[in-house]
């Protein structure tokens, strides 16, 4: 499955060759460190520094072997090093340079995913805009409540992306740490300012005190964040594939020349990219669950947690990444039905106006009690009847004891309902 969604970037983010090079690179500013304070000489750290490379297949043939993924990194930089590579990963237990490392993977993939949430936001405000006008129906308990506009339905939307941006940007400063601190956590082999001058040169922050490990907390959080992209992705194509159904048609999401929606009906127009990004939001989600598992370890540290991050990690990035390119082309170049808004606005025969006449009624002297009564039973009249709901409230004495006819005419405007959407577009964008 991930060959098939994998996207040049992020899966090249979370390839073997680029994990590997992000060790060498962890490696290299800890040899970096160790000569600033005086611990290799200069001349090894520049063989080291020039020489210092690795061979994938001559790694996985070793790890064969020695069944340790790092001794089989090191031992294949060493046959590039020489004998200076007895320096190379001195003092150092192995997650000194694989959280490191991995810090590093994620803050890079949190960059690009940054990107595409831009990306996505431009497009969504884009047509927040366009469509600020259009009048829809709201629907709640997906029955017909009161009309909003499309453009007020996708800023909602907008609105939720900047939300997600904010979290990114947490969980990045919160990933943006490494440790060289040794095998449980205490220096006992390092000089504290190897991490410092290390972490530095990388970019990243040490750990103020850690394990043998980063703690999960950490990318349990930016797991969370992935989900929580991945799963308002599902709620945008929720949104667009209960649109896209036959009898409510106010949307379609894109279909290209040349595709077939069905084997045997010809006819049929599927939101079938919609659903697939419903059905990848799960597996974020999924992975959240593991990542939140990952956080209780044994004492200082076990292994259970290497094994599942090894496919959480690129699998989430990687689909998150999918995703909202997947969706900014979805939205982007969606088929939108005004005129079809229209017709469903007025499916109801009026009825969703029935709160403007209840409150117009209250205004001329009724209880709340009395007039939701009154009001109700000509909504249930046109309903089983399949009348026009202002018709009814017309025919009946005690409404227009209380509301002449243009009263009535005027509970019936759409416009009102369009009078607070600047308002409201003016509080988000600005």
């Amino acid at each position: 499955m991930l060959d098939r969604y994998t996207l040049p970037e992020m899966g090249a983010i979370w390839s073997e060759e680029n994990k590997y090079r992000k060790w060498l690179e962890v490696e290299i500013s800890v040899c970096n460190a160790w000569a600033r304070l005086g611990q290799i000489p200069k001349r090894s750290l520049d063989n080291i520094k020039k020489k210092a490379s690795f061979d994938v297949k001559r790694i996985e043939e070793i790890e064969k072997v020695v069944k340790h993924d790092v001794i089989a990194f090191l031992t294949s930089v060493a046959e590039f090093v020489g004998e200076d590579s007895r320096f190379i990963h001195m003092g150092l237990t192995s997650y000194d340079i694989v959280d490191t490392a991995l810090s590093l993977l994620m803050v890079e993939s949190l960059d690009l995913v940054e990107k595409k949430l831009l990306e996505l936001r431009k497009v969504v405000k884009k047509m927040a805009l366009k469509y600020k006008m259009t009048p829809c129906i709201g629907r709640t308990h997906g029955v017909h409540a009161e009309p909003i506009t499309f453009g007020f339905k996708i800023l909602v939307w907008y609105e939720e992306l900047n939300r997600h941006l904010d979290r990114l940007r947490q969980a990045r400063e919160v990933i943006r740490v490494g440790r060289i601190s040794g095998s449980v956590g205490t220096y006992i082999h390092l000089d504290p300012r190897v991490e410092k001058y290390a972490l530095k040169a990388l970019g990243l922050e040490p750990a103020r005190v850690s394990t043998q490990v980063l703690q999960r907390d950490r990318h349990a959080e930016v797991m969370s964040v992935l989900a929580l992209i991945a799963t308002s992705l599902e709620k945008f194509a929720l949104e667009i594939r209960h649109l896209q159904r036959t009898e409510v048609l106010e949307v379609e999401e894109p279909f290209t020349r040349g595709q077939k929606g069905s084997s045997s009906m010809p006819h049929k127009r599927n939101p079938v990219r919609c659903e697939r990004v419903a059905g990848l939001a799960r597996v974020v989600r999924g992975n959240l669950q593991v990542a939140l598992e990952n956080i209780p370890l044994w004492h200082e540290r076990d292994i259970s947690h290497s094994s599942a991050e090894r496919i959480i990690f690129p699998d989430s990035f990687i689909i998150t990444d999918y995703l909202l390119k997947e969706v900014t082309d979805i939205i982007a170049n969606w088929q939108v039905y005004p005129k079809r808004m229209r017709q469903n606005i007025n499916a109801t025969r009026g009825l969703i106006f029935s709160q403007v006449v209840l409150l117009a009624l209250i205004r001329k002297g009724l209880t709340r009690e009395e007039a939701y009564q009154l009001v109700q039973i000509n909504t249930l009249k046109a309903w089983h009847e399949n009348l026009e709901f202002k018709e009814v409230l017309k025919t009946d004495p005690e409404i227009t004891s209380h509301l002449s006819e243009k009263e009535i005419e005027d509970c019936f405007s759409l416009e009102p309902f369009l009078q607070k959407i600047d308002f409201i577009f003016e509080r988000v964008l600005s």
